[in-house]
């Protein structure tokens, strides 16, 4: 089964075409992320309006990389929530377009379950087909949401926590504006760690002594506010200072995210563990995972570009939800977009 994926919750516009849940034959992502450099983060019209450009060229080239016509597709998956509202709508209304012109099928993805679809999809010269099982926990952390799942099937999961203010890439956005590195924070925040002493600095453990599977990130962001306040560092920062700033803070973050699922494995051992969204791509989170977790199999996305946000990963969530649900997936219309989608489409 053939689906055409489109996503347009923030700032990219992606399209895909997937095969079965997992081949991707095609993916395009347009992103903004060098134009919001500037500004230090996404401006919602601005993102809209850079969407509604980038959508016809994306689709073509789609197509065309995969040699697809539209008697090719069997149905179109999109993000419908949540996200900035007029991205969304850039996404849902091309999709729906699509749906009645080629007389397809469409199915409105929530864009969290596209993230925990991430793990199945395979690039298109791979010999191997991944086989991530169930049930497992996934953690799904990005610029917008932070996430711990118990999954039981693909359409079949209970939330067990979840950030109670900032997201964890939101938290390394804002650590990187007060470091004056630039957007999107966490890429600028590893490559400054690098260099850096990840004990340099003392950062607190958020909810430490709290019986609790959620998450918290504001507290951090004001410890490296306070800790550059009490240490006298203004800017520009000093690159050796800076280093060591960002080695600290991304130690803080990782060291947070993997107390959560340790604990949360403690409460329902599973043997595998999926990590996904943007945060995913942290190579310090994937190092402490595996030093942490040594017996736990740790399944991550084969490739970076299906931790961030991606069509092929909605058009996997997509072929899934038919799997599963049958024809009652698709609802041509009454795929609208929403800014804030309800869990329930992803824990029915």
């Amino acid at each position: 089964m053939l689906i055409l994926g489109i996503e347009t919750s923030c700032d990219e516009t992606s399209v895909a075409l997937v095969a079965d849940g997992t081949r991707v034959r095609s993916l395009v992502i347009s992103s903004s992320s060098m134009l919001f450099s500037q500004t230090g983060g996404v401006i919602p019209e601005d993102a809209a309006r850079r969407q509604v450009e980038c959508m016809q060229p994306a689709l073509q080239q789609c197509m065309a990389n995969a040699s697809c016509t539209p008697a090719d597709i069997d149905a179109i998956a999109v993000t419908s929530g949540p996200g900035l509202l007029g991205s969304l709508l850039v996404g849902t209304t091309t999709a729906r377009v699509l749906s009645a012109l080629w007389n397809k099928p469409l199915i409105g993805v929530h864009h969290t379950l596209g993230h925990l679809s991430a793990p199945w999809l395979t690039p298109p010269e791979s010999q191997d087909l991944p086989s991530p099982t169930f049930p497992a926990l996934a953690l799904s952390a990005s610029g917008g949401h932070t996430e711990l799942w118990l999954r039981h099937s693909h359409t079949a999961n209970t939330l067990l926590g979840a950030t109670r203010d900032d997201a964890a890439g939101e938290a390394f956005d804002k650590g990187a504006a007060l470091l004056g590195l630039p957007y999107p924070g966490g890429p600028a925040i590893a490559r400054a760690a690098e260099s850096g002493d990840a004990l340099a600095f003392a950062f607190p453990d958020p909810l430490g002594n709290k019986d609790t599977l959620d998450f918290s990130f504001s507290g951090l962001k004001t410890a490296l506010r306070y800790t550059l306040r009490d240490h006298g560092i203004a800017a520009p920062i000093p690159e050796a200072v800076c280093a060591d700033l960002a080695a600290s803070y991304q130690e803080a973050i990782c060291r947070h995210l993997v107390h959560k699922i340790s604990r949360a494995l403690q409460q329902y051992p599973t043997p595998t563990v999926h990590i996904v969204g943007g945060v995913s791509a942290n190579t310090r989170l994937r190092t402490l995972l595996t030093e942490t977790l040594p017996a736990t199999d740790i399944c991550i996305p084969v490739r970076i570009a299906y931790c961030t946000d991606n069509a092929a990963m909605i058009a996997a969530a997509g072929y899934f939800l038919h799997a599963e649900r049958g024809d009652s997936a698709f609802a041509p219309f009454v795929t609208e977009a929403s800014s804030r989608l309800p869990q329930q489409a992803i824990a029915p």
